[in-house]
């Protein structure tokens, strides 16, 4: 029951996603809004997240890779398309993929630093 139920927010919050997207026209895809709300929940919630959710999440992810069969099957079936457009698509995954990259390794400096300047703080004793 407690997997069902966490497939059931996995399923809300991808629904809750999508009504985004529509509703505010967002450039962002309906599961990726709603994966980033969940995520936000539940670094609000300040508690680890439930055995199951995170069960179910590991199990949908162990078949992740069978997603990649229908662009697959569409880039085989767009070869031509593809032959005739070769140059901006190789110009704009280098491209991505060095702006993916750098932004990465940005973003991981950033929470490196943070995580030094928390550690070098020393911890405020309470009175109880």
């Amino acid at each position: 029951m407690a997997i069902l139920r966490a497939f059931l927010v996995l399923l809300l919050a991808q629904l809750v996603g999508e009504a985004l997207h529509r509703a505010l026209h967002l450039p962002l895809p309906g599961p990726v809004l709603g994966m980033a709300l969940l995520a936000a929940v539940l670094l609000l919630r300040r508690r680890e997240p439930d055995e199951a959710l995170v069960t179910t999440s590991n199990g949908l992810l162990r078949w992740l890779g069978l997603l990649f069969v229908p662009a697959g099957a569409g880039v085989v079936a767009n070869l031509p398309l593809l032959r005739s457009a070769w140059l901006p698509i190789v110009v704009a995954l280098v491209v991505s993929t060095v702006l993916t990259a750098s932004v990465t390794a940005l973003v991981m400096q950033a929470l490196q630093r943070r995580g030094e300047r928390v550690v070098m703080e020393p911890l405020k004793e309470t009175q109880p």
